[in-house]
C-alpha cells in the first residue's frame, strides 16, 4: 500500500511487509534498519489510547512489532520515569502520525528520540486501521520492516516478505528465558506520584519491610508497577529468575508465590510449569497473564494461540463470582482452553467479547490468577483490587504460624 500522508522533507520512506505479501509504506523515525538487515518480528495491534510508553517497554511485547490504533502517537513525549522495564522490549512501532513536537512538562525527548537512543525502528504515516483490520481478518503474522531511502521498489517488497515468510512464528518459541532477570533482587520501589516527577521515586528501606509476608516473584518479563504494588499492599518482595528452582524458592522463606506476564508460547514453559507444581500448596499463589497461563499447566490446563490476541485498555471482563464487570488492561496471544480444566479448578472470570477464559482459581490450593493485567500500567483501575486480595490471603496463611 502506498504511503497515506505527506513525508516531512528528510525522512527516508520505510515498508513493513507482512508473510502474506501485503505491505504498507510509510516514514522510517527511530533507529533505521535496511533491507538487508531487517526487523523481523510478529506483528500485533493494541487498541489503548494511552501509555505507548509502558507499552513498548513491557517485556510481554519481546519480539513484536506493535501498531497503535490510536492515530496520534507522541504527543506527551517520553521520559525516563513511565517505563515497565529497563528497555524497550518491542522490536519495532507503527503509527499512524507521529507527533513530532511533544507537549508534556515531564517530557525529555520525543518519541522519536527514545526510540533512536534504544535502537527501535518505527514507522509512521502507515494505514493503521487498514493494518490492523487486515491482523484482525487474517490472523496475527511474522512481518519484516525496514527503511528504503526513496519509494519501496517491487524487489524490495518481495525481499522483505520473503524474510518475513522464512521466520518461524511464536508458536514453540521460549522468550521468557531471554527477558528473565540474571539473579534475584529485592524490590523497593512505591508506585508513582505525581508530587514526585523529576524528584525521584519513594523507596522502603529493607528495615521497613523486614515483618512484612514475603512474596516471591518469578519473573518471566515482570513489568515494574507490578511490583510496586505488590510492595504498596503490603508485601516484602524478592524477585527471582524463571529458571530457580523450587528449593531454591523455599530456601528464600517465601510466604507467598506471584506468577508474572512475559512474552512467548506458554506450552514451552515446562521448567517452570514443574517449580510451581513442586510449590502448589505450600503458600499462595497469584498469577497475572502468562503467569495465570502456567498455573493452569500446573492443574492440567492446555494453552492455544488466539488468532490476533487480546492488546489493549478497553476488554470487558466479567467476575463471575460477582456478576461484576470490569474494563481490564489485556496484552497475550494466548489462552487457556477451557474443556482442558480439571473439575477442581474455577473459572473466575470470562472475555465479554469472544468467551475466553480470563480468571481461575483452585481454592483447595490457595491459588487463583487472571489473564489480564490489574496493575493498570497503561489503563483503567478496575482490577486493582486483586493485589489486596492476594495479600489478604497470606495474611489468613500466616495467621496460624503467628498464633
Amino acid at each position: 500500500m502506498k504511503l497515506n500522508l505527506s513525508l516531512d522533507s528528510g525522512r527516508n520512506h520505510g515498508a513493513l511487509v507482512l508473510a502474506d505479501g501485503t505491505s504498507f509504506c510509510g516514514a522510517a523515525f527511530g533507529r533505521e534498519v535496511t533491507v538487508d538487515r531487517p526487523v523481523i518480528a510478529e506483528a500485533v495491534f493494541n487498541t489503548a489510547m494511552y501509555g505507548y510508553q509502558e507499552i513498548t517497554t513491557d517485556p510481554s511485547y519481546a519480539g513484536q512489532i506493535m501498531c497503535f490504533t490510536t492515530p496520534h502517537i507522541g504527543n506527551v513525549g517520553a521520559n525516563e520515569e513511565d517505563v515497565e522495564s529497563s528497555k524497550v522490549y518491542v522490536s519495532g512501532v507503527v503509527v499512524r502520525e507521529l507527533s513530532e513536537e511533544p507537549s508534556n512538562f515531564r517530557a525529555t525527548q520525543s518519541f522519536d528520540e527514545y526510540l533512536r537512543r534504544a535502537g527501535v525502528m518505527g514507522l509512521t504515516g502507515i494505514d493503521t486501521r487498514a493494518l490492523t483490520k487486515h491482523i484482525r481478518d487474517h490472523g496475527a503474522q511474522m512481518a519484516a520492516m525496514a527503511a528504503t531511502g526513496a519509494d519501496p521498489t517491487q524487489a524490495q517488497i518481495s525481499t522483505l516478505a520473503a524474510q518475513a515468510r522464512a521466520a518461524a512464528g511464536m508458536l514453540g518459541k521460549d522468550f521468557v528465558s531471554s527477558v528473565t532477570c540474571k539473579a534475584p533482587y529485592t524490590w523497593d520501589e512505591l508506585p508513582w506520584q505525581l508530587a514526585l516527577a523529576g524528584k525521584g521515586r519513594q523507596t522502603l528501606t529493607q528495615e521497613q519491610t523486614l515483618s512484612r509476608p514475603h512474596v516471591i516473584a518469578v519473573d518471566c518479563g515482570i513489568k515494574h508497577n507490578i511490583l510496586r504494588l505488590l510492595l504498596d499492599t503490603g508485601f516484602r518482595v524478592t524477585v527471582v529468575p524463571a529458571s530457580y528452582s523450587a528449593d531454591q524458592i523455599l530456601a528464600l522463606q517465601p510466604d507467598a508465590l506471584f506468577l508474572s506476564n512475559g512474552p512467548g508460547d506458554p506450552a514451552t514453559l515446562g521448567y517452570i510449569v514443574d517449580t510451581v507444581r513442586a510449590l502448589v500448596g505450600r503458600f499462595p499463589i497469584f498469577g497475572i497473564c502468562l503467569g495465570h497461563q502456567i498455573l493452569a499447566q500446573v492443574f492440567g490446563g492446555k494453552t492455544y494461540k488466539l488468532k490476533f490476541g487480546h492488546r489493549g485498555g478497553n476488554h470487558p471482563v466479567k467476575d463471575l463470582t460477582t456478576g461484576k464487570v470490569e474494563i481490564t488492561v489485556q496484552n497475550h496471544g494466548f489462552a487457556v482452553v477451557s474443556d482442558s480444566l480439571p473439575d477442581n479448578v474455577q473459572v473466575t472470570h470470562i472475555n465479554l467479547n469472544d468467551q475466553t477464559i480470563e480468571g481461575l482459581a483452585v481454592p483447595s490450593a490457595r491459588a487463583f490468577s487472571v489473564q489480564y493485567h490489574p496493575e493498570s500500567s497503561p489503563g483503567p483501575h478496575d482490577s486493582k483490587y486483586l493485589f489486596r486480595k492476594f495479600f489478604e490471603s497470606v495474611v489468613q496463611y500466616r495467621a496460624p504460624l503467628a498464633a
